[in-house]
């Protein structure tokens, strides 16, 4: 009797520590149970959430006062007062948010991970040797998608990549660069040559994501740039009208990636899109900013020079006297360049759950529980 309930003892133990060990195992792989969409995040410095503050740079860094004022109370490194598009999409998916891939850290990024480059282009000449231009960015992704297999093996790896949303904000500096430099490309390549380049190099890296593993994408419309509060002092004083020369890049962009996104639609399986009409909506925020709530919608808070289009917010660029505004959430942009957190709020809740602006595609909602 004494044996029987001693073998009884030791059973129960050894059930309770296979229990803990399948619990801990659980607890380390989360995705297991809560099957959560990851977030990869590439692109520029819409999407950067700290990453340039690790590279060699000078006029990419946002990482000191008044970046990160309104939400973090810190510099975090975004253009920004506070939040991103990312960080909202993030919230909205019930994620944390997404990390910065630098500087390289012991973790696996179950939730994703951010390798966004303020500055960063689709082509390897944009602000090369300042930033992590895209195809870097992708072999960031490439070694994380490695180390998944790794530490998960390849089911689990296979199952978190095609589950997850792969967001981009990239190209913008491919068109304002060679303007801001007076580039030779200007003249070298007409438009539809020029374009052609920025959206081949962006396909081949979606492609390349496909081939690991990746299904559901997200591409938001580009901006206006050409009536953001840096391009504006392109423009005679006393005009008050859009920088109008970089406008044919934008628009061609516009209808070139979505024919790009329909196409992989069409020739990949399971490839599914999204692409967010941020065009649009930033237009009319400019434009028409009272009906949204806010008082300014072309001049920056942050800057110097007309329309604080100056790059001098936080005087570390060369300019050490800039304006920063009392009321933040009064202003579109922050800076010359980039939109306050409110405004990206309001982009971000397009993007999640806006109706989808081509047939066929998805909001990221939608792309998050598909």
């Amino acid at each position: 009797m004494g044996k029987l309930n001693l073998i009884n003892i030791c059973l129960f133990f050894f059930c309770i520590s296979l229990f803990n060990i399948q619990t801990k195992c659980f607890d380390e792989r989360p995705w297991l149970y809560e099957k959560k969409a990851a977030l990869f995040i590439f692109g520029d410095s819409q999407f950067d959430a700290g990453n340039n503050n690790y590279v060699n740079t000078t006029i990419g860094k946002a990482n000191y006062w008044p970046y990160g004022e309104s939400f973090f109370h810190y510099p975090t490194g975004r253009f920004c007062d506070g939040r991103l598009v990312p960080d909202f999409i993030a919230q909205y998916a019930k994620l944390p948010f997404i990390p910065p891939y630098l500087p390289p850290r012991n973790k696996l990024f179950i939730d994703g991970v951010n390798f966004a480059s303020a500055g960063a282009g689709a082509l390897v000449e944009t602000r090369k040797g300042s930033v992590i231009d895209l195809q870097t960015q992708l072999s960031y992704f490439k070694n994380i998608s490695r180390v998944l297999r790794e530490k998960l093996g390849d089911t689990e790896a296979e199952a978190l990549l095609s589950k997850a949303v792969y967001l981009f904000s990239i190209g913008g500096n491919d068109y304002s660069f060679p303007f801001e430099t007076n580039s030779s490309v200007l003249y070298t390549y007409s438009v539809e040559q020029f374009v052609g380049q920025v959206i081949g190099n962006i396909t081949q890296v979606i492609k390349e994501i496909y081939e690991v593993g990746g299904r559901k994408f997200g591409l938001p419309s580009m901006w206006p740039l050409g009536c953001v509060p840096f391009s504006r002092t392109r423009v005679p004083e006393g005009e008050n009208k859009c920088f109008e020369p970089i406008t044919p890049y934008v628009e061609l962009h516009n209808i070139e990636i979505s024919k790009v996104l329909q196409k992989l639609q069409s020739d990949l399986n399971g490839f599914k899109y999204s692409i967010p009409d941020f065009h649009t909506l930033l237009e009319n925020l400019i434009n028409h900013p009272s009906k949204y709530g806010f008082k300014e919608g072309k001049v920056a808070c942050c800057g110097s020079g007309p329309y604080r289009g100056i790059l001098s917010c936080g005087g570390r660029r060369g300019v050490t006297e800039y304006y920063l505004c009392d009321n933040v959430n009064e202003y579109v942009f922050f800076d010359s360049a980039h939109p306050t957190e409110r405004a990206y709020k309001l982009l971000a809740q397009l993007a999640w759950s806006g109706e989808p602006s081509v047939t066929g595609s998805y909001n990221f909602k939608a792309l998050f529980e598909s």
